[in-house]
């Protein structure tokens, strides 16, 4: 059994949801951002998912595109991606860790070459944000030899016989995007995310998790009343930014405010089927 799918059951006999933080590789440097994944387990955190740093998105809103950026400038690539979970995963051999990013770095480093490498480090599941189905067998074969989870994204729009291909595909969780929209711009209705989740639920028995748009305890507690999960992205990022000083380095807030948002979601995400 995966630690993905170890650690939804241990929550699933807990009788709770699990949060699941983001951050950005190499935001607002390599040090801090490894200094965050060590610390986020400690704060709350059950799963967490690691953005690689990529120069054209098309699915993030503009806090991560920024934190991006910032990644980026600071060195980030996929190499560094790696040795930064390589290096959590010598302290930490039981929180799963999710990468999120694009196809390009992928297809550069060599999609069987990073799998084997991406195993190796300690990463247990992918999403790939512009991998549909359709062209899949790219990284599928080589992410199932080495036990890598490729976790789909399904939209509100993604309904009848798609619905189906795309649960088919995947593996770990579903990642449930409650807007039509990018990342961190507006937040799904509580009815919205009521009606939703039947039909995922008859689509597929893996957990789902909610994320785009996440960004209160309150909508955190929310969302695991329904789901399986929380994905907390941009409301982090936009804590961790408006941390910087003026020439966007980290500061002493950075990470004791970053972890006092992480410590308040989960604690909203623990008692919100209590």
């Amino acid at each position: 059994m995966s630690r993905i799918a170890r650690r939804f059951a241990a929550l699933k006999a807990q009788g709770r949801g699990a949060l699941i933080p983001y951050l950005q590789a190499c935001d607002p440097d390599c040090e801090t951002s490894l200094a965050l994944l060590r610390a986020m387990p400690g704060a709350g955190a059950d799963l967490i998912e690691i953005g690689v740093p990529f120069s054209d998105p098309s699915a993030d809103g503009p806090i991560i595109q920024a934190a991006a950026r910032r990644g980026l400038k600071a060195g980030s690539s996929m190499a560094r991606v790696l040795d930064m979970v390589a290096r959590f995963r010598a302290e930490d051999d039981e929180t799963p860790i999710v990468l999120m990013g694009y196809l390009n770095p992928i297809e550069a480093y060599g999609p069987a070459r990073f799998c084997a490498d991406a195993a190796r480090a300690g990463v247990d599941g992918l999403i790939v944000v512009d991998l549909p189905p359709e062209e899949a067998d790219l990284l599928e074969g080589a992410a199932a030899a080495h036990g890598l989870d490729i976790i789909r994204l399904v939209a509100p729009t993604t309904v009848g016989d798609r619905l189906g291909l795309v649960c088919g595909h995947a593996s770990g969780f579903i990642y449930y995007v409650s807007i039509t929209g990018v990342t961190g711009t507006r937040t799904a209705s509580t009815e919205e995310l009521a009606a939703a989740l039947p039909l995922l639920r008859a689509a597929t028995g893996l957990p789902v998790a909610i994320g785009f748009g996440i960004r209160t305890p309150e909508q955190a507690a929310a969302a695991v009343r329904v789901a399986d999960a929380a994905v907390v992205a941009s409301a982090l990022i936009a804590t961790l930014e408006g941390t910087l000083d003026a020439e966007g380095r980290a500061t002493g807030e950075t990470l004791p405010r970053v972890l006092a948002q992480l410590r308040a979601l989960a604690e909203a995400v623990r008692g919100a089927r209590g």
